[in-house]
C-alpha cells in the first residue's frame, strides 16, 4: 500500500539538489519520477504484481495483454477458476517435456480444465496451456503490470500546495525512487565533474537498495521455511 505522496519525494529530491523548481522544474522531476517506476518493475518484476482472472482463447497460445492490456510480464498461473472445472493447481511444465511426450499435444481436444501451462521469458506476455483450452476455461494469472504515471500540475507538484497524490508503487520503493531521480537530475549536469559523480553514486544506489530487497526477500521468503511435517 502506498502512503508517501508525490510531493513527498519531490520534497526530499529538492533537499538533496539544493534548488527549488529553478534548475531542476518539479514537472521535470516528476518525469524522472514516473521514469523510476519502471527501472524498478524492471529489476523487480512483483514491484507491482497483480493477479486476475484470464478468459482463455481456443487452443493452446495464450497472450496476456488481451484481457491485461496493461501487463508487462507473466509470473505465475495458479488454478482453474471457471465455474465448470474442478479448480484444480495448474502446474508449469517445460515445454520441451510435452513435445518428447506428447509431440501433437498442440492438437489434442479443449478442455476447461488446465493441468499445466508453459513458459518462455523471451516472450514474457504470452504462455501455453495444457491441454488446449477452449473458449470456457478460466485460470488465475499474476502478473507485473504496468505502474501508470502520474501527471500533476507545477502548482500540484509544490510540495506546500497540499496535494494528497500518492505514489504508484508500495512506500518500500521510495528510496530508490529519490535515488534515480537524483541519478537523472545530476546527469542533466553530467558535464561537470562533481554531478558526473553524484550521478553515478545515485545510481549505484538505486541499484545497491534493490540489490539488498533481493536478498532479503530470498532470506525471508515462506518457500524458505521449514515446513510442518
Amino acid at each position: 500500500m502506498s502512503t508517501v505522496k508525490v510531493t513527498d519525494i519531490i520534497r526530499r529530491v529538492e533537499d538533496v539538489l539544493q534548488d527549488t523548481n529553478i534548475r531542476w522544474p518539479r514537472t521535470e522531476l516528476q518525469n524522472w519520477m514516473n521514469e523510476s517506476y519502471l527501472a524498478i518493475t524492471l529489476a523487480r518484476p512483483d514491484a507491482n504484481a497483480k493477479s486476475g482472472t484470464f478468459t482463455c482463447v481456443t487452443g493452446t497460445r495464450q497472450t496476456l495483454t488481451t484481457q491485461f492490456p496493461s501487463g508487462l510480464r507473466l509470473l505465475d498461473v495458479t488454478r482453474n477458476l471457471a465455474a465448470t472445472s474442478t479448480y484444480r493447481v495448474i502446474r508449469l511444465v517445460s515445454r520441451s517435456v510435452l513435445d518428447d511426450q506428447r509431440p501433437s499435444w498442440h492438437a489434442e481436444t479443449g478442455t476447461v480444465n488446465v493441468q499445466h501451462y508453459t513458459f518462455d521469458p523471451r516472450q514474457p506476455k504470452e504462455f501455453f496451456v495444457y491441454p488446449p483450452a477452449t473458449t470456457a476455461a478460466q485460470v488465475e494469472v499474476v502478473y507485473t503490470d504496468s505502474p501508470g504515471a502520474t501527471s500533476l500540475t507545477e502548482t500540484q507538484l509544490n510540495p506546500e500546495a497540499g496535494d494528497s497524490t500518492v505514489i504508484l508503487l508500495d512506500d518500500i520503493y521510495m528510496s530508490p525512487m529519490i535515488d534515480w531521480v537524483l541519478y537523472r537530475a545530476y546527469s542533466k549536469d553530467a558535464e561537470y565533474g562533481a554531478n558526473e559523480q553524484r550521478a553515478q553514486a545515485a545510481y549505484g544506489a538505486f541499484n545497491a537498495a534493490l540489490s539488498m530487497k533481493n536478498q532479503v526477500d530470498s532470506a525471508s521468503s515462506p518457500s524458505n521455511q521449514s515446513s510442518v511435517t
